[in-house]
């Protein structure tokens, strides 16, 4: 299966970016790709969240979501939607920050709500409060593209191997790991978190990722350190998109999963251990 990894410098106008993405798919399937994914919030990078309000759409009304369901299946190509931004109707009106699998029909195949909250101090003058504005999710999810098991996860997922390991016993020979990951934090940690969780469960990790100065009609801009990455099941880096908006292929052979996992069979050597005294 040849996968394309679509690195984007996603504005807060949803309709505009719906349209870069179409065109990209386009492109990425006339390459031959029949897997194509996308970065974490496709739809609209934002922190505004007045704004977001505005342009955002439950799962039943998005356009974006409507828009990549009919062009997967005008190409009839398997679909990773890194994340979208949507509306919900929680009471405290916070969005959700939700994956999508879509097959080559147009359908949903699975979904996935981003679980773990970017809520961090990177610096004196750098700071997120994720779960300000989104939900976590609660559930890992395990998807059946046919081609390959993929487990699903979104960016500050990465940071937590007993959710990728959870997925690999169950399954997964793909984790999908879309971002719009810090400069400061994607410069320190992302190409060692990657490999490792690549390394511990014998999966490949696809991250498609968002990448440089996003343009904001309203509220600050954001910087996201771009570097989609596929990483094989033995924790080498096979591309490494750098920090230019773009499409990144890659060859995967599920073989190499059950090769490395034979190699290292970690996953099968779990034991059960007293924790320390507290």
């Amino acid at each position: 299966m040849k996968a394309a990894l679509l690195q984007l410098t996603s504005s807060d106008d949803p309709a505009e970016n719906l349209g870069i993405v179409q065109k990209m798919m386009r492109q990425a399937a006339e390459q031959g790709a029949g897997f194509v994914l996308t970065p974490e919030v496709t739809n609209c990078v934002s922190s505004d969240r007045a704004h977001q309000a505005r342009v955002l759409s439950t799962q039943d009304d998005d356009p974006t979501l409507a828009g990549l369901r009919d062009e997967a299946a005008r190409l009839g190509l398997w679909l990773l939607i890194g994340s979208l931004a949507l509306k919900t109707t929680d009471a405290d009106g916070r969005f959700a920050n939700r994956s999508f699998l879509i097959g080559p029909d147009g359908t949903i195949r699975a979904w996935y709500d981003k679980i773990h909250m970017f809520d961090v101090q990177v610096s004196e003058t750098e700071t997120y409060r994720e779960s300000a504005g989104f939900r976590p999710g609660e559930r890992a999810v395990l998807a059946d593209a046919g081609f390959a098991r993929i487990g699903m996860t979104v960016c500050y997922d990465v940071r937590f191997p007993h959710l990728h390991r959870g997925l690999a016993q169950a399954g997964a020979q793909i984790l999908t790991v879309p971002a719009a990951f810090s400069p400061v934090t994607g410069a320190a940690h992302w190409e060692p978190l990657l490999r490792a969780r690549a390394i511990e469960t014998g999966c490949y990790v696809l991250a498609p990722a968002q990448t440089g100065q996003h343009p904001s009609a309203t509220g600050g801009t954001r910087r996201t350190y771009g570097h989609s990455m596929a990483i094989s099941p033995w924790g080498e880096v096979l591309i490494d998109a750098g920090t230019k908006p773009g499409i990144t292929f890659v060859d995967l052979d599920m073989d190499t999963v059950a090769q490395a996992r034979a190699r290292v069979p970690a996953l099968m050597h779990d034991r059960k251990f007293t924790p320390p005294d507290v």
